[in-house]
């Protein structure tokens, strides 16, 4: 037998959407349960790339500009409407997210993926992107 019937060589294949929705219901588990429960009827969705028509609105050439978007409205605006709106949604984008990932080579698949559905929760409680980075600055000055 031949060292290449005894072992086989592969390269890892590319993370497809279901890994990225793996990756984020992990992410989420992970986080203190105070904040899930914060986060009430969210919906998290993985799609390959933002639409078109997605893009034009944020003012955007390109689906690897954007690897997650929240859409809806904060969690304090749904409580005082007394969930009589659609629920939010957190949207993961494959193609943006692995290529950031990749052209990061710093960070593992699971921790890009956690940081934007961290961010996109984020949105979700109310949080500006201001916010978030400062909260993001205090963390890693803690660690």
């Amino acid at each position: 037998m031949s060292l290449m019937q005894t072992y086989s060589f592969s390269l890892p294949r590319e993370p497809d959407l279901d890994d990225l929705a793996d990756l984020a219901e992990q992410a989420f588990a992970r986080l203190p349960e105070p904040f899930r429960i914060a986060c009430g009827r969210v919906v998290f969705r993985v799609a390959e790339a933002a639409d078109p028509a997605t893009l034009r609105a944020l003012g955007l050439s390109h689906p690897l500009q954007l690897a997650g978007l929240y859409r809806g409205a904060s969690v304090r605006l749904e409580i005082a409407n007394s969930g009589h709106l659609p629920p939010p949604e957190v949207w993961l984008y494959r193609a943006a997210i692995v290529q950031e990932w990749r052209s990061r080579g710093n960070v593992s698949l699971a921790d890009m993926v956690s940081h934007v559905l961290v961010h996109e929760i984020g949105h979700h409680m109310g949080l500006s992107d201001a916010d978030m980075a400062r909260l993001e600055a205090e963390d890693e000055a803690a660690d």
